[in-house]
């Protein structure tokens, strides 16, 4: 061991009997020697001020170190799949891995698995939109789901019972019934109006932001009449608006001015409605002679 050269540098202090009453630790795999510092079996001498002393070990010399390390099952495919698959991952080009690599590793992991040397744990698939994926997504997720490693898929959409992409099927969600049903439905509630005004205070906070309390308020019953998204959004422009009169608190004329400003949804579909001849491409168009309306296909 000591013939490597990263060993060279104790060769001379065993020479020198520097190391004398020295505890070594010799790490096999790593190839690494470290000195633990001086011991002497029931009596602690060293002729070196400062000197770090330890307990003179018992029992077997050679002890076994479990060593665990984590890592995703892509990695490991990633490794098995080429041959500087280890470098791979550091320079991004994972490549395709074939059906045959991953199955072998399964069988792998899985073997480890029963013999105690690995343990599986599962990771946290987040899909947003769920509606939005067609029935060949869904088939691969139904498909995945059984596997043992599959992870923990949350879902999230806002859909009511519309059609599955990719059929002309009606579903709750946009989701297939077979696949809904081995989903944990989680139910939600309308905000109140504590939660709200809890909600629009901690925006302040990440958007530095200091309010007075009724511009909070009155933040808070827009936020009720509109949506919670667009109350969220007036916190930038009303503190534009704060900066722009020097002030360090966004008051209750400030949001009353963003308000005006800029539109919600219900507001902005009201305008349009009313001057929705005003605009090229509605479903209704003024002609020009005889004043005839002519219908456009969206």
């Amino acid at each position: 061991l000591l013939q490597q050269p990263r060993f060279k540098k104790y060769e001379k202090s065993l020479v020198l009997n520097e190391l004398e009453h020295t505890l070594i630790s010799v790490d096999l795999d790593l190839m690494i020697l470290s000195s633990q510092g001086k011991c002497r079996r029931g009596w602690w001498v060293s002729s070196k001020l400062g000197e770090q002393f330890v307990q003179c070990p018992d029992g077997e010399l050679q002890k076994r170190k479990t060593v665990v390390h984590t890592v995703t099952l892509h990695e490991i495919d990633v490794i098995n799949s080429r041959t500087h698959g280890f470098l791979a991952l550091f320079a991004g080009d994972t490549g395709e891995i074939t059906p045959e690599v991953r199955e072998q590793i399964s069988a792998k992991v899985t073997e480890w698995r029963e013999e105690g040397k690995a343990e599986i744990v599962p990771g946290v698939l987040f899909i947003d939109e769920v509606h939005m994926l067609d029935i060949e997504c869904f088939s691969f997720l139904n498909r995945a789901l059984e596997s043992e490693m599959s992870p923990v898929v949350i879902t999230a959409t806002n859909r009511g019972v519309t059609k599955i992409r990719g059929t002309a099927y009606s579903s709750p969600h946009g989701i297939p019934i077979d696949l809904l049903d081995r989903m944990v439905i989680i139910p939600t509630q309308p905000y109140q109006d504590e939660e709200i005004q809890a909600i629009l205070k901690i925006r302040c906070e990440e958007e530095d932001c200091e309010m007075q309390t009724d511009g909070l308020r009155v933040l808070t019953k827009i936020a009720l009449d509109t949506s919670l998204r667009y109350a969220i959004q007036l916190i930038t422009t009303a503190s534009v608006v704060c900066r722009r009169r020097k002030a360090t608190e966004i008051c209750m004329e400030d949001i009353r001015k963003v308000y005006a400003l800029f539109l919600d949804e219900g507001r902005s579909t009201q305008y349009l409605r009313e001057h929705q001849n005003e605009y090229m491409f509605d479903s209704t168009v003024t002609g020009g002679a005889g004043d005839t309306k002519m219908e456009v296909d969206k």
